[in-house]
């Protein structure tokens, strides 16, 4: 896409500062032959001169000879595109070496070597034999592999890693995947839970397949929830959305029982629901959602950690082994208590509620949880 074109750059480099083909000459040394075999591409300058060429015009070696290491993501698209295409229209082989040519001339543009990856990727299945198909992903897989350890871009390591799992289970050889995430708390930093679970199938672990599922599940539900609170506190101006953002959190809530998985969650969620609720003027429906931030707030759920449950019955050992506290979560109970009751009673919206009875038992007791936290003074 970018051959080297140092002629048109010695061209207008030379014009940009007015001078002729004479002065550049006398300036470099040479003759004004040798200029002129210069910017007709009839030869190239000796490459003692190149670095005096470059200085004298401001600019780099690569940029006089034309030459660039890394394309743009405009750039990378067309060529997949083209690439795509000729898979397509052309022989095997002879798109393939294509893709080895662009891996030679971009080796440090991993943002191309990864795509050049998915492309034999998905396309060694027309490779010619089984065998070949297998050569084919072992190529793309050693992309995966120098994307993922040179890069350092983090999201673009994780994408080649995925990729690198990918290859491996398709060259069947699933040991290796599950090796790549030794360490549980791997699975929380990567996205290849799913590629994980697949490979512990194909060993006939199915009880590690399990366990992973479950992490990856009780993750991504948690993702969630906390995306959908931060999404309704981004629509007071629109209450259709803020209505129907409630009613999927509500149903969120339901089908993973929240409220007892995970209130720490859930919680947030409530105080949010009640406060636009409340700024709509819906005095009744935020008064609700109060009710039920205090119920589950004076519940059962001290000392707060994380943990599973009957649906979640094998997360309690991921999340002691990947968590950093363990099922702990990083603040003291008594601490925990008190915000919980600041949380309703700091908030100047709920200050409609002043004389309420409903809001006064609200307030009662959130205070009297909050004393259950103190430890009992020494007599």
């Amino acid at each position: 896409m970018n051959d080297i074109n140092i002629a048109g750059t010695i061209l207008s480099k030379r014009r940009e500062r007015g001078m002729t083909q004479d002065d550049l000459a006398v300036h470099m040394g040479v003759s004004k032959a040798s200029v002129s075999k210069w910017e007709t591409g009839q030869c190239f300058p000796d490459i003692t001169i190149l670095p005096q060429l470059a200085a004298f015009f401001g600019i780099s070696i690569d940029e006089l000879m034309g030459y660039r290491p890394q394309l743009s993501r405009d750039e990378i698209r067309v060529l997949y595109r083209e690439l795509a295409e000729a898979f397509a229209k052309k022989p095997f082989e002879q798109v393939r070496e294509r893709c080895r040519e662009l891996v030679h001339r971009y080796y440090t543009c991993y943002p191309l070597l990864n795509q050049i990856g998915v492309l034999l990727v998905n396309h060694s299945m027309f490779a010619g034999s089984p065998e070949m198909a297998q050569e084919v992903l072992t190529e793309a897989m050693e992309l995966f592999v120098r994307v993922k350890t040179e890069c350092g871009d983090a999201v673009l390591a994780k994408q080649a890693q995925d990729m690198e799992a990918l290859c491996l289970l398709s060259l069947n050889r699933p040991a290796e995947v599950t090796g790549m995430a030794e360490d549980p708390a791997m699975i929380s930093q990567t996205s290849l839970e799913g590629l994980l679970v697949r490979a512990h199938q194909m060993l006939g672990e199915t009880g590690q397949a399990k366990k992973i599922a479950q992490s990856a599940i009780y993750q991504h539900v948690s993702a969630l929830t906390n995306m959908l609170v931060l999404y309704l506190g981004l629509c007071a101006d629109d209450s259709e959305a803020a209505d129907e953002t409630i009613r999927r959190v509500d149903e969120l809530i339901g089908t993973f029982d929240l409220e007892k998985l995970h209130p720490a969650i859930v919680l947030p969620y409530y105080l949010s629901a009640a406060q636009l609720c409340t700024g709509y003027g819906r005095k009744e429906q935020g008064l609700l959602f109060l009710e039920r931030y205090t119920v589950t707030v004076t519940g059962d759920i001290y000392p707060m950690r994380l943990h599973g449950d009957g649906y979640f019955n094998l997360l309690d050992e991921w999340i002691e082994q990947s968590q950093a506290l363990g099922a702990d979560l990083p603040r003291d109970e008594q601490i925990v208590r008190q915000s919980m009751t600041e949380a309703v009673t700091g908030q100047p919206v709920f200050a409609v509620f002043e004389g309420e009875p409903r809001f006064l038992e609200i307030v009662r007791r959130l205070r009297r949880n909050e004393q259950k936290g103190k430890p009992e003074e020494a007599e």
